[in-house]
């Protein structure tokens, strides 16, 4: 999002930039542990683990990670989250926005989320894609905005058929043979394992490939190891492509994704966590049949059997891959459902102005700050949470 989001801002006329922490392998390893823990995962944030993390974030602040002193600060996920206590000055605008699915660690009530709420009170507001991420303790005002994508991004634009057939041709994939994939970090909580299961039960019946691509994060350090349990479950089938996608030139990684996406017959994410699922959005734009988890944010993009399918198990699903590769122009008209909810929710500029009425809202409301605490304002009526399942 910040990629084409901070463009267009200056575009409007507000100088915008994006500043990136740096860590070293601890720190990073203890963010993943945060990061797991609010997604479900069993287990603590130790003192150790808190020593580290606010180390690390205090040798970035002494390296000048923000050199000049802006109106507003907008603070991504949990890696930075402790950065306001040693940058927020008394006249500036601090948001949180959270972009992961923090709903498990709501229903244990483990203290996880209390244990972190000083740092939370350190902000003027967060911001939340959902309603049913928002924890009321946590002292400040909550903003509901969902993610969006820019449909004229690299990875999101129309691509020629040459420019697709140039990537299928490099990674050796088949283009005259239906193509399963799924795209997106290699991750625990993405449900790969589910996605190879459903292409076996498919693959008995015909034939078929499946593409898992996805990439190596330097602040990701379970990816290694969850990349090579796949290699290992997959080596044997030469119909299964696992692409560990270069990030080194961010463009040529954007369009070859884009390209795999529109190659695909069916596009498969059965997450068993997700804040909202960008890849969802952005398969779905391609008016690509989805298959994904009913988890999280996904809700919100995926209407079973309308604008994509629920995952069930991996027969149940397997039967649904099936009928949508028998049955293309089924397939198409969910795609088009899919691609025409997109263009409705989450496109960039619709977007981006609630997020500058979030700011406007926090910077200039009549009301204090303790007293806005118990404020959600969402700009999508839609986004009940009675309205998710």
């Amino acid at each position: 999002m910040l990629y084409s989001s901070l463009p267009f801002l200056n575009m409007l006329g507000i100088d915008a930039e994006w500043k990136i922490i740096n860590g070293k392998k601890p720190y990073f390893e203890c963010t993943k542990r945060l990061h797991n823990l609010l997604q479900g995962m069993k287990g603590s944030f130790t003192k150790e683990m808190k020593q580290i993390y606010l180390s690390q974030l205090e040798e970035c602040v002494s390296n000048n990670l923000v050199d000049y002193s802006p109106d507003v600060a907008i603070i991504h996920d949990p890696q930075p989250l402790g950065l306001s206590r040693y940058l927020k000055k008394a006249n500036q605008t601090w948001l949180w926005r959270c972009h992961i699915d923090i709903e498990p660690a709501l229903r244990a009530s483990n203290g996880l989320l209390n244990s972190i709420k000083h740092w939370i009170g350190d902000y003027d507001a967060a911001i939340f894609s959902a309603a049913h991420y928002i924890f009321p303790p946590w002292p400040v005002p909550k903003f509901i905005i969902p993610p969006f994508i820019d449909p004229l991004s690299e990875k999101n634009r129309e691509l020629t058929q040459e420019e697709i057939d140039k990537v299928l041709v490099k990674y050796e994939i088949d283009p005259k043979v239906p193509i399963i994939a799924q795209i997106g970090r290699f991750d625990p909580w993405k449900g790969l394992d589910r996605t190879i299961a459903t292409y076996r039960w498919v693959r008995k019946e015909i034939k078929c490939q499946l593409v898992l691509a996805g990439g190596l994060a330097a602040d990701d350090p379970e990816g290694e190891r969850i990349l090579a349990d796949i290699y290992a479950k997959t080596e044997e089938d030469e119909d299964i492509h696992v692409l560990n996608l270069s990030l080194a030139n961010r463009l040529e990684n954007y369009r070859e994704v884009n390209a795999l996406q529109r190659a695909a017959s069916v596009i498969m994410q059965p997450s068993t966590r997700e804040g909202f699922g960008l890849v969802i959005t952005e398969a779905l734009w391609k008016g690509k049949p989805v298959i994904a988890g009913n988890v999280g944010g996904i809700p919100f993009q995926v209407r079973d059997n309308d604008t994509g399918c629920f995952y069930r198990n991996s027969q149940k699903t397997a039967q649904k891959v099936l009928h949508l590769l028998n049955n293309p122009k089924s397939a198409e008209i969910m795609g088009k459902r899919g691609r025409k909810h997109v263009q409705e929710h989450f496109i960039i500029p619709d977007r981006v102005a609630d997020f500058l009425m979030a700011i406007e809202m926090t910077m200039n409301s009549a009301l204090d700050k303790k007293k806005r605490t118990e404020c959600v304002i969402s700009f999508h009526p839609w986004f009940k949470l009675e309205n998710r399942r």
